[in-house]
């Protein structure tokens, strides 16, 4: 059973802060995603992430709760999960597809297009924001739930009240069980296995960094703070990852931290009244300890709120959570 939502936040009283400038690594010097190739969807918006077999096939899921493949350069209607589907892990182990659906928790899509639901709850609480997987040698499904508080409809009252309301948790296949690995997370999204799966790496969204989760221990380090908003990630295979930045850091956002009854105020303004994240969108290559080995930029907002990327060979794809298109790019 659903448990009630609250509609008002509760927010933190915090220091207020300033978003750094895109300078150094971070400098926009690459703006090839102002002219990515766009993919537009058959019908519906926002896809929100991608994943590539090694076949090539590119699989997104859109707002409509269609999951899309685009094999030989067309679109098959794959399936439909009846909720919305946001990340999604190619599974090597019985080449099915992971899909975390904001609405049905974690499931299984085989290539017939039949969906099995996986797990909605852990730990005695319903998974409410089931958001991005990665799957481990042995089969284990790590996964975020972005907010034991708001749902995919409020995401913006969750960056608001900026407290740890996620979790990053562990289904195991064999036995059917899901366990918190670690809790009190600033909206966990993005979240990537090291290669030898002693570690997550994990984008929190909210508090706008990159935190390091050691396994089994659940052990959490923060690894570097961002200058933008991190939404889903994707490991290259070579110890590298790929984060897809949705937008810069909102001044406004920052400078409301220490004022909790004007963030309430906020939260239940019409959308366009509220903070709003910026069109420039960032893809971000990191190793293990966090360190910015590349960023790709488009300032100009090309291709807006970016919040999936994925390697595939020489080819860089994109997913977002507006348009309604894919999006790639070649890489040098």
């Amino acid at each position: 059973m659903s448990v009630p939502r609250p509609f008002f936040i509760d927010g933190a009283t915090l220091p207020a802060t300033t978003p750094p400038k895109l300078t150094g690594p971070w400098s926009p010097a690459d703006t090839r995603i102002d002219r990515a190739v766009l993919v537009p969807l058959p019908s519906g918006h926002a896809p929100e992430d991608v994943a590539v077999d090694p076949s090539g096939a590119v699989f997104t899921g859109s707002h409509e709760g269609v999951v899309w493949r685009l094999r030989d350069g067309a679109f098959e209607r794959l399936a439909e999960t009846g909720g919305r589907p946001l990340g999604i892990e190619h599974d090597p182990g019985d080449d099915s597809l992971i899909v975390c659906d904001a609405h049905h928790g974690l499931l299984r899509l085989t290539r017939d297009g039949a969906v099995r639901e996986l797990t909605r709850s852990a730990a005695g609480t319903e998974i409410l924001f089931c958001n991005n997987a990665a799957i481990a040698r042995d089969g284990t499904v790590f996964f975020s739930d972005s907010s034991s508080r708001f749902p995919l409809a409020h995401w913006r009252r969750d960056l608001l009240e900026h407290r740890p309301n996620g979790r990053v948790l562990a289904y195991d296949p064999a036995a059917r069980t899901t366990t918190v690995v670690a809790s009190g997370l600033y909206f966990p999204n993005g979240v990537a296995l090291t290669p030898d799966d002693s570690a997550l790496l994990v984008c929190e969204t909210v508090a706008h960094r990159l935190t390091r989760i050691d396994l089994p221990s659940g052990t959490a380090t923060v690894l570097t703070d961002l200058p933008a908003y991190p939404d889903n990630m994707s490991p290259v295979g070579d110890g590298t990852f790929w984060i897809a930045l949705a937008s810069p850091r909102v001044a406004i956002a920052e400078r409301l931290l220490p004022y909790p009854r004007v963030r309430k105020a906020v939260a239940v303004l019409p959308t366009w009244l509220q903070p709003r994240p910026g069109k420039h969108t960032i893809a971000a290559l990191v190793d293990a300890d966090g360190t910015v080995l590349r960023t790709l930029h488009s300032p100009a907002g090309h291709y807006p709120m970016l919040t999936g990327v994925r390697q595939s060979g020489d080819r860089l794809w994109f997913g977002s959570l507006t348009e309604r298109s894919l999006a790639h790019v070649d890489l040098d």
